[in-house]
């Protein structure tokens, strides 16, 4: 006997037939709503649109406050409403996610408007817009360069600005990133066996980010890179190449005297230092 409570059976037909269902009035409030903003679009009162633009900016449809606000514009060109309204459009492309048209509406806004109380913040929003474009460490940085000089020329326009902390840390961030790129660039090199290559990048690593919390630990790359290509060479490079490993580890304790890596730096200074009189006794057996 089946239990009062035992769940209904939905079978595939009524799965189906309510699954029609709610398409069918998804559609139809879809096709009610399109029909209402083309009456709006077809109206020739611009207050009125633009008072509709704003209700849809208010209530996130920005799709349709973008729509209206560009087909009034022409005919509020000069008035106190202007700025407002190419403010607000600037923003709905900003909320629609397409940082590209909104970072050029941000930069038209500051000309547009240049004495503008709003115009410090599109400039903000502008250098926003391209951090907010800055893609994976793996690709191309174009769009991370660009926000951080942006970021820093509007630190240095607006120096007592509230937003100047905040586009100092957007600049942290993006050199991290850049930091990060550089840094796996050469460690593929090191991977690959090309150690010279290797060497020169952790080396542009290291000057680039000197205040980098990993700084120490690209110099001590450099010297295990130059390390492997002194190894490698034919023994009439041998020498000079290790030579420059010693110059490495000398450079390193200067600079990094209290870094945990220092006294593996010492057993790479070991290293070549005895296989430079190694090569040396076996020049004078040759000589012998």
């Amino acid at each position: 006997m089946l239990s009062y409570f035992a769940p209904k059976t939905i079978t595939l037909h009524t799965f189906m037939k309510k699954g029609f269902l709610f398409l069918f009035i998804g559609a139809f409030l879809f096709s009610s709503c399109n029909n209402k903003f083309a009456k709006i679009q077809k109206s020739k009162d611009t207050q009125y649109k633009l008072k509709m633009a704003e209700q849809f900016y208010a209530k996130k449809k920005y799709n349709y406050a973008q729509i209206l606000f560009e087909e009034i514009f022409p005919y509020i060109k000069g008035t106190a409403e202007f700025e407002d309204t190419y403010y607000k459009f600037a923003y709905c492309y900003y909320y629609d996610k397409d940082y590209m048209n909104a970072e050029n509406l941000f930069k038209s806004f500051v000309e547009t408007f240049p004495n503008s109380a709003r115009a410090e913040e599109c400039e903000y929003m502008r250098a926003y817009c391209f951090y907010k474009q800055s893609p994976k460490v793996e690709l191309d940085q174009t769009q991370t360069n660009k926000a951080i000089g942006l970021m820093q020329a509007f630190i240095n326009t607006h120096p007592t600005s509230a937003r100047a902390k905040d586009a100092s840390n957007i600049i942290d961030i993006c050199r991290e990133k850049l930091e990060q790129k550089r840094f796996l660039s050469a460690e593929l090199y090191y991977n690959l066996g090309f150690y010279k290559a290797a060497a020169i990048s952790f080396s542009t690593v290291s000057e680039n980010f000197p205040d980098s919390k990993r700084a120490d630990e690209y110099k001590l790359l450099v010297i295990k890179s130059y390390y492997k290509y002194a190894e490698m060479s034919i023994p009439a490079k041998q020498k000079e190449r290790f030579e420059k490993v010693l110059l490495e580890c000398t450079d390193f304790a200067e600079r990094f005297s209290n870094s945990k890596y220092l006294s593996e730096t010492e057993r790479y200074k070991n290293l070549a230092t005895n296989f430079i009189k190694n090569l040396k006794n076996e020049q004078i057996k040759k000589a012998a």
